[in-house]
């Protein structure tokens, strides 16, 4: 296997968008631009709301826990998109570049990348419970399926190759 290959791979290109999708729309920088700018009782400003979801932070207001949760709530969602996407067979055993089943294995690995992240952050919370962790899970899936389609796309556009 060439590092200098031509072709993206479809769980590479999948977590570059994912990655791309929580750099950018989970910055404190959107999160302030979408807070005065949309409203959240439409459709439209209801979506770039949810965008923000995975957010980052540097706050020094918030305690260093807080902060960290957070954060990790973010780092895990690329890294468990990456995970589910080796994991999910539909780029694996897509033969066609493009198939449909490389763009339903992105979503479906964006859905449960959020909400398994969500779950997991939630467990380092300085209260847990069983319901705030179903509730976050819950928010994290919903996130996966209205935003994880951009990641299906992205994975439709990479190439499974064969193993020389």
């Amino acid at each position: 296997m060439a590092l200098g290959n031509r072709y993206k791979t479809a769980p590479g290109a999948g977590t570059i968008a994912a990655l791309v999708l929580v750099l950018v729309f989970g910055s404190p920088w959107y999160g302030d631009w979408v807070a005065d700018n949309t409203n959240e009782n439409t459709a439209g400003g209801w979506w770039l709301r949810l965008l923000h979801w995975p957010a980052w932070q540097f706050d020094s207001s918030d305690s260093l826990r807080d902060v960290v949760v957070g954060d990790l709530k973010a780092i895990l969602v690329v890294v468990l998109t990456l995970l589910f996407l080796v994991l999910l067979p539909g780029s694996q055993l897509a033969r066609a570049r493009g198939t449909i089943s490389q763009f339903f294995a992105g979503w479906a690995a964006y859905i449960f990348a959020g909400g398994f992240a969500a779950l997991l952050a939630t467990l380092f919370l300085t209260n847990p419970s069983l319901l705030g962790a179903f509730r976050a899970a819950g928010t994290g899936a919903q996130y996966g399926l209205f935003v994880g389609w951009i990641v299906g796309l992205a994975s439709l556009g990479g190439w499974r190759g064969t193993r020389s």
